[in-house]
Formats: C-alpha cells, structure tokens, sequence
C-alpha cells in the first residue's frame, strides 16, 4: 500500500526552466519525477510541489509530496535519490505524512529573499545580482512596510494568471545588510507569479530615489502591473523556507 511521503530539496535554478514540468525544456519537477521513476521500475510518477518558481530562481528549502510503496526506508530512498539527481539538486528530509497532507495547499508561510551585491563579486554572478547605483536602505524599507497586512498585490503579478484572487497577507517585509551583499525578505500565506520579483523592482526605485517611499501605497490600490516597477532578474531570489502545521 502507498503512503505519501513529504520531500524537502534544494536546487539551483540556474540552468532550469524553474520548477514546474514543462515538455522539451528542462525543470526541476521533470529531473525528480524522471529519477524517481527509473528507481521505482520505470513506473509513472507524479510529484506535487509546493508552488511553481521561475526560470532561474533558486530554493533553499522547497517540498514537493508524491504517493510511493514503501520499498525503501526514508533514508534508503533519501540516499539513492540523491546519487541519481544531477548536482544543482538535492533531497532534504524526507517525512511520512498524513494521506491528505498536501504540500501546497497547507503552507502556512512562505518566505523568499532577494540578494543584491553592488560592487563586483566573481562567486555571486548566478545568486545575486550586480546592481551598483547608490540606494537608501531606510528610505526602502519605509516603503516596504506599506506592503504588510493582507492587500490585493494585482499591482505586483503576472498577467493572465490562474488564480481566483490576488490577495496575499504579508507578515514581514524588510531590506537588511549582510556581508557585501544587500537582502530582502519577505514573508507571506501566498505569493502570486513574479510577486517578488516586481516589489524588489519598485523598492530599488524607491531607494534610488526616483519614487517616494508612501506612493507603494497609490500603487497598491492601482491594481495595474503597469504602475509598479520591473521585475528584477530571477537569479537573486531564493525560496528560502515554508512552514506546515506538522512539520
């Protein structure tokens, strides 16, 4: 009999079309389901992630879930899964759960952080991104707490896309300094497509000046893509955790 079993993983975006299978391109979805089939017989296996993520982006904590006989430990299946898989991917714990838990629909919250470096850093080219114009953290981070509490963030998503609403409740939003690079996080029970990438976008305008701090507010309340500002490259942002009620 199947149980359904709760994966963590890790992976570098860098050469993938982000996490959800796609035909012909490479995602990170398509090379686990690839693996965990040739392991299981060649049988077709299905994985449920826990959101999509984009070309490029990266996850230091990501769950998918999948319904597996138990022919291998969780340790033994840990082990030989991460033999299989390619370096930019690798499997966390893996948890036995209850037959309806569910790894996208019962996160609670989800945090994400965006790395900028301003001056020239060789090991940083695929994680964050070069941005040297002269930027006020504070005058950034006054705008970003116009972004908590729960907002419809319209003015923040892709077009197009297939959700019933675009209503988040963000938890934390804030700029900090670490090492030589500049990180935001941000917290929320949901992030819509491009999300993060679009707030970074209009926050580093903020800081640079060309926007004052309390118009996130006028671009919130817009609901317009074409108020805010452009999405940032994906190659700074990182998954960075999820929390579940019984993990």
């Amino acid at each position: 009999m199947k149980k359904r079993l709760f994966f963590q993983c890790v992976y570098d975006g860098t050469d993938y079309s982000g996490w959800q299978k796609q035909p012909v391109v490479k995602t990170i979805q398509g090379v686990i389901e690839e693996k965990l089939s040739m392991l299981f017989g060649n049988q077709t296996i299905d994985i449920v992630g826990c959101g999509r993520t984009d070309a490029g982006v990266h996850a230091l904590q990501a769950y998918f879930h999948v319904d597996l006989e138990p022919v291998f430990s969780n340790e033994q299946l840990q082990y030989k899964l991460n033999n299989m898989l390619p370096l930019a991917i690798a499997i966390g714990n893996i948890i036995d759960v209850e037959p309806k838990a569910h790894a996208r629909f019962d996160a609670t919250k989800r945090t994400y952080h965006y790395f900028i470096h301003q001056k020239k850093l060789p090991f940083h080219q695929n994680d964050s991104w070069f941005y040297p114009s002269e930027l006020s953290i504070e005058r950034m981070n006054e705008a970003a707490a116009f972004l908590l509490g729960r907002q419809d963030f319209t003015s923040f998503s892709k077009l197009h896309t297939d959700v019933n609403n675009n209503f988040c409740d963000i938890y934390n939003a804030e700029w900090k300094v670490v090492g030589d690079q500049l990180r935001f996080e941000i917290s929320a029970n949901r992030f819509l497509r491009n999300m993060v990438r679009a707030i970074v976008g209009t926050l580093l305008e903020v800081g640079k000046g060309n926007i004052p701090p309390e118009e996130v507010k006028l671009i919130i309340a817009k609901e317009d893509r074409g108020e805010a500002g452009c999405s940032v490259p994906a190659k700074g942002l990182f998954l960075q955790s999820l929390e579940y009620p019984y993990i």
